[in-house]
């Protein structure tokens, strides 16, 4: 990886510099590059007023103005001192306007010419790496994260090809890895209705040996708890999406929160059309759903806790299945609706629209992205 990365110079935007106009904190920018003259203020020869007035904007107007305040060759060069960074610039890509056809086909990124322009990340080399010593504020990050790019292959994470074989999946893995789960467990809850068992750790295939014991009466309770899963997962999905992978108001302003969050959702936005960062690698799944499972066996009694994860793990197999197909597959005319829905919280609103395989909540929590 190129060492420009972590030499750079720090990346803000606009809104970075206009929050900042005050006596105890004041920025400026002149030709694209940011100042810190909060220690100027007190000694500025035309008053502290003046340069208050103006914190928080571009002051190369205000600089050339003769006749608001003449700068000698001096002021200029005294400027530089007070440097800090410069102003990140970008395509948008990302509009109010945007609107999904049902062949979307989003053309490739030119990975040289957007970094030249940007210098966010460089799409030829690790991403992770160029994360973890990134050089550019929260409001950058978030600004670039979510204008999508798009590549014919997906991007790296990892240099070493043993850890970057864990950041991408197929979306078949996901119902191969966690459909035998799901039915074991819920044969597991209507033994447990029945008979009491050993656990799953001290007999994994038990289920299997006694489907005999397996009666109508053991699925009939069963099944509620198995609907009430159902019902669950919706609203984890909901809010997984919207307060855990959106966090970004309560994101902190350094390099590792940035990166977790580039590793948890940012990613996804940044390149939502990669194919193999569509579903969650098993991993990652199985360490986001451990402290719910673990709820779920505090709270209920094993059989009824069984059937609930069985329920709630069903209906996240066809979450991940069907985000698979929202961003590449020809669908049927309920999906085709939900994939306009969907894209558009890529390429329209991404404050909006948290649903994925409904609406439901996003109605329930007055987030529905009009489409």
């Amino acid at each position: 990886m190129s060492t420009s990365v972590s030499k750079r110079v720090r990346i803000y935007t606009a809104e970075d510099v206009a929050s900042n106009r005050s006596d105890k904190r004041c920025w400026v920018t002149f030709r694209d590059k940011v100042y810190d003259v909060t220690a100027f203020v007190p000694d500025h020869p035309g008053g502290e007023e003046f340069i208050l007035e103006n914190g928080g904007t571009d002051i190369e107007n205000i600089m050339k103005d003769k006749d608001s305040h003449d700068h000698s060759d001096s002021a200029y060069e005294m400027l530089e001192e007070y440097m800090i960074g410069r102003l990140g610039t970008g395509g948008t890509v990302v509009s109010e306007d945007w609107e999904a056809p049902d062949d979307f086909h989003p053309e490739d990124t030119d990975s040289v010419e957007d970094f030249a322009k940007t210098q966010f990340l460089d799409l030829q080399q690790p991403l992770l790496w160029q994360m973890w010593n990134a050089n550019f504020s929260k409001s950058y990050y978030l600004k670039q994260v979510h204008q999508p790019r798009h590549l014919k292959n997906s991007a790296r994470l990892f240099g070493p090809d043993i850890l970057e074989i864990c950041t991408r999946t197929m979306w078949y893995v996901v119902p191969i890895v966690w459909l035998p789960i799901t039915i074991n467990l819920f044969l597991r809850s209507m033994l447990q209705f029945t008979m009491p068992i050993p656990s799953f750790w001290a007999n994994p295939l038990l289920p299997l040996s006694l489907t005999s014991a397996l009666t109508f009466d053991a699925f009939l309770k069963t099944l509620p708890c198995f609907l009430l899963g159902n019902l669950i997962w919706t609203i984890l999905e909901y809010g997984m999406h919207r307060f855990l992978f959106h966090i970004d108001e309560l994101l902190p302003d350094n390099s590792y929160c940035l990166t977790l969050h580039f590793m948890l959702h940012g990613i996804h936005h940044y390149m939502p059309m990669d194919r193999l960062r569509l579903v969650m690698p098993p991993m990652l799944f199985g360490a986001l759903q451990a402290p719910f499972t673990r709820l779920g066996y505090i709270l209920f009694p094993t059989a009824i806790a069984n059937g609930i994860i069985a329920g709630a793990f069903t209906f996240y197999i066809l979450y991940d299945c069907m985000h698979y197909a929202l961003h590449h597959s020809m669908l049927p005319a309920y999906m085709r609706e939900m994939k306009k829905y969907h894209l558009a919280h890529h390429y329209k609103n991404f404050e909006l629209g948290f649903g994925v395989t409904s609406k439901i909540w996003d109605y329930a929590f007055n987030t529905v992205l009009p489409v």
